[in-house]
């Protein structure tokens, strides 16, 4: 018999539990949006994460990364060939440069959001500005396609199909997730199909949709911190990432905002 995505320990989210949500994900996209506008050269991570504490009290939520599984930090702050899971310290100063990725996850009434996005600092080499364009290009490639009756695997592979074609390399190590009441529900969401996923998407469901793209391998290891996950050839590396609603009608972005660059009009692009 086959299974629904209820039985398989997928949530179909409805009602009351929607309106939570929605709520918790344009609180996530508001923090963000306050955290990134702190990013200048100067600046520690580590101002940075105490200012999203403030903002989050401010807006009624509390971080839904402090103390997750040990975490220390109000959110997750990487630079350069960070990857994710970056920790903010008073030492760490942003530069001219640099590309920051902010990691905004909240809890407010029970509810959780989760958002990120790269922001870069100043000048930065034309080729990391495509990693960029293209990472942020694969999340909203792979949104559209989130639409009730496809194959999450689709979904997956396009983000890995987009970034290839310039050359870039997806991270396999980390994966973007369901949530809800919980960070890190079902089903998992990575960047890359790997012929095993098995989930159709139903009216209802909520992922985070994360690109983790590098530009030289998606190998990638964790530093003696226990957290902060870098490229292994030190190149740079990008991540962007959405709350997505399922619904009949397609893809509800929850935590949406301005995009970083614009879409791509080169429409060969967005078909894998």
């Amino acid at each position: 018999m086959k299974r629904s995505n209820a039985q398989s320990g997928i949530a179909l989210r409805k009602g009351a539990e929607l309106d939570g949500l929605r709520e918790a994900g344009h609180t996530a996209a508001a923090v963000l949006l306050k955290t990134v506008s702190l990013v200048r050269p100067g600046i520690s991570t580590g101002e940075i994460d105490a200012a999203a504490a403030q903002f989050m009290t401010d807006a009624g939520c509390r971080s839904a990364f402090l103390n997750y599984r040990g975490f220390p930090g109000q959110i997750c702050i990487s630079l350069n060939q960070e990857v994710v899971h970056g920790i903010g310290r008073p030492r760490r100063i942003i530069q001219n440069g640099d590309i920051v990725k902010i990691d905004v996850g909240i809890v407010k009434n029970g509810w959780i959001g989760d958002n990120a996005t790269s922001v870069p600092v100043g000048a930065i080499r034309p080729e990391v500005h495509q990693l960029l364009r293209a990472t942020e290009e694969s999340l909203h490639a792979a949104i559209a396609l989130a639409q009730p009756g496809e194959m999450l695997r689709k979904v997956c592979g396009s983000v890995e199909a987009l970034v290839k074609r310039f050359g870039f390399t997806v991270v396999k190590q980390f994966v973007g997730h369901g949530l809800g009441r919980k960070l890190h529900e079902k089903p998992e969401v990575p960047n890359f199909d790997s012929g095993k996923i098995r989930t159709r998407l139903e009216p209802g469901m909520v992922i985070a949709i994360e690109p983790m793209v590098n530009m030289g391998t998606g190998e990638v290891e964790v530093l003696a911190d226990r957290w902060t996950a870098v490229t292994r050839d030190g190149m740079p590396s990008s991540h962007f990432e959405h709350t997505v609603l399922i619904t009949a009608d397609g893809p509800e972005i929850l935590t949406p905002r301005t995009r970083l660059t614009p879409p791509m009009q080169d429409v060969a692009l967005l078909k894998a």
